[in-house]
């Protein structure tokens, strides 16, 4: 498995992954496909202080990992907030945990603090990844997202980069 900064041309990959989760599920809050035009949109305004990672398995696209601002208020400039997807056809092949550790390295070299990841509940599959690699439950905001006409609870789990307990 090689893991690796993404570029321009992944999008269309990353797109892909997402949408089916997009318009099928209640795991991603969007409700819209969305290009890769605008993933790259967003990806390029964020510029350098947020890593954002791919995963390829045989020279194939598996997954990707990124860490975005959490907050826009100055003092949370030290915590980001990440997201994980991996291709079905790679689930259970160590691809999450790899592209996380990877994604926590460069977001220490980047000097962030604090990871925060929220999951929309029930997903066992995501609590048990995040748990796994470290992130610990700090809290559940109850329904606070409206997707295929219910609400849906969204638990929110940290990470300290720096080892130091929350």
């Amino acid at each position: 498995m090689k893991v690796r900064e993404v570029v321009a041309e992944d999008f269309e990959a990353v797109a892909a992954l997402l949408n089916p989760v997009i318009r099928d599920t209640a795991i991603h809050f969007g409700t819209v496909p969305v290009t890769a035009a605008e993933l790259r949109e967003e990806w390029a305004a964020a510029g350098p202080r947020y890593p954002y990672l791919v995963a390829e398995i045989d020279g194939v696209f598996a997954g990707f990992a990124k860490a975005g601002a959490w907050r826009s208020r100055a003092a949370y400039a030290w915590t980001a907030e990440t997201g994980i997807y991996v291709d079905p056809a790679f689930h259970r092949q160590g691809v999450g945990r790899t592209l996380y550790r990877a994604l926590f390295d460069a977001c220490r070299a980047r000097g962030l603090v604090m990871l925060v990841a929220g999951i929309a509940l029930p997903n066992d599959a995501s609590v048990a990844l995040h748990e796994a690699v470290g992130f610990v439950p700090v809290g559940v905001f109850h329904r606070c997202g409206l997707k295929f006409g219910r609400y849906h609870d969204v638990g929110f789990w940290e990470l300290a980069l720096d080892g130091e307990a929350g």
